[in-house]
């Protein structure tokens, strides 16, 4: 089943509870998805490129977390966190820190990185096999700490 159907769903679901949150949530998800739709000319949207939306999405609304925080407004930051938490239930589940930092030592040894001038090499690698399962500044600090 798609992300575009699991979502309409899940609209479904939230106008029916209505949780005001999720609804906002979702509704952002199935606009970017119809959104790359549109952009494909009615092409069918990847799973990878799925769930490169949702990690999009995800890092747009820390991002916005982070600033109203700094400024002191945590009524719009909660806003942000309850949507990050919701779009979150839609990704691949997240590798721990100790699962990442097998898979980047493997990435290592498979690509014959030596040094942090392999950094580009095992980025390219690590960011193609742990997409959805991690976020790119968790995979490119974990690759700088093994490769130095």
């Amino acid at each position: 089943m798609s992300l575009e159907l699991i979502i309409s769903e899940a609209i479904k679901t939230a106008m029916r509870a209505k949780d005001r949150v999720a609804l906002d949530s979702l509704r952002a998800v199935k606009s970017q998805i119809l959104l790359l739709k549109t952009e494909a000319l009615g092409a069918e949207v990847s799973p990878e490129q799925e769930i490169a939306i949702l990690q999009r999405m995800i890092k747009q609304r820390k991002d916005s977390y982070e600033q109203f925080t700094a400024q002191g407004r945590s009524d719009l930051a909660e806003v942000e966190e309850a949507q990050m938490k919701v779009i979150e239930k839609f990704l691949p589940a997240q590798l721990s820190s100790e699962e990442l930092e097998t898979e980047i030592k493997q990435i290592i040894s498979e690509t014959g990185a030596e040094s942090i001038k392999d950094l580009g090499k095992v980025m390219g690698i690590a960011s193609k096999n742990l997409a959805g399962k991690s976020d790119g500044k968790s995979i490119s600090e974990m690759a700088k700490k093994l490769l130095s």
